[in-house]
């Protein structure tokens, strides 16, 4: 038995990257995957990846999984996602929320439509969908909602600033840290049903078509990246670990991982140096 026998998951933002692998390890786990995202075909979208790929995928495996076109950053569309979860597996057990939208602006210069279109993706989305779901795992007493950060919400601290700043990263570091908070305050209110709530960031930049396209790594195969494989690892250990050993957390891959002996040894951020704010609590 895998150790999601039996769960049905929703994963947003499925179609690539960290989503789609771990859309794929929660199904070779034994979840039904719900995998959502805007782009469902091959072409679709400017980047490679689509829901119909990752699901394929899944299934050539012998998995189950559906793709559900969404846009998180509509209320409408995110209660159509876990409407249709339910009517093609049933209750929903776990919530990933990994869908992200950003754009690297200095904020002097940014719109402000986009600013607010990027928030609604990262920050309103998860709330959206969090609130959705909680009905089904309430009424089972247990569930798991885990929710994907960036080392981006470490801020650059006090001046002075001697250095040139990472170009236009002022907003999505932003919206991860309120993310963060976002997923403590949760795990203390709905505690008492049971319901795991985490967040885990990757300890080093995450190679992906997404990463690729913004240049924040050097091409897929970069050495200072991880495998989204570890990420999707991480999220699966959040997802499946007794309540108490993880709820509340906020964490990065590498370091959890190897806390729980998942892996052996590890780097970057929570292990060769500590993240911030609400990990250190």
């Amino acid at each position: 038995m895998g150790k999601l026998s039996g769960k049905v998951a929703i994963v947003t933002g499925a179609s690539r990257g960290i989503g789609k692998a771990i859309a794929v390890l929660f199904a070779a786990e034994g979840a039904r995957v719900v995998c959502a995202a805007r782009t469902i075909s091959e072409g679709d979208h400017i980047l490679e990846g689509s829901l119909n790929t990752t699901v394929e995928e899944i299934t050539r495996a012998g998995g189950k999984a559906a793709a559900v076109a969404a846009d998180v950053s509509v209320e409408g569309s995110c209660a159509s996602l876990v409407t249709e979860a339910r009517k093609l597996f049933g209750p929903v057990d776990i919530l990933v929320n990994n869908a992200a939208l950003t754009y690297f602006i200095p904020v002097e210069e940014f719109p402000v439509s986009r600013w607010f279109r990027s928030f609604a993706v990262n920050f309103h989305g998860p709330f959206m969908l969090s609130q959705k779901v909680l009905p089904d795992m309430i009424a089972k007493k247990s569930g798991a909602i885990v929710n994907i950060s960036s080392g981006a919400a470490i801020g650059p601290g006090r001046g002075p600033y001697k250095t040139v700043p990472a170009r236009g990263g002022t907003l999505y570091g932003a919206e991860k840290a309120a993310l963060e908070r976002f997923t403590q305050g949760l795990a203390e209110e709905v505690y008492r049903y049971g319901i795991t709530v985490a967040c885990v960031s990757p300890s080093q930049v995450v190679p992906t078509p997404g990463t690729v396209y913004h240049k924040l790594v050097t091409g897929m195969d970069d050495p200072r990246g991880e495998p989204p494989e570890m990420m999707a690892k991480a999220a699966l250990l959040l997802a499946s670990e007794p309540l108490d050993k993880v709820t509340g957390r906020v964490t990065y891959s590498q370091q959890i991982l190897k806390e729980f002996e998942w892996i052996k040894d590890g780097k970057g951020i929570g292990i060769e140096r500590p993240g911030s704010g609400y990990s250190q609590i």
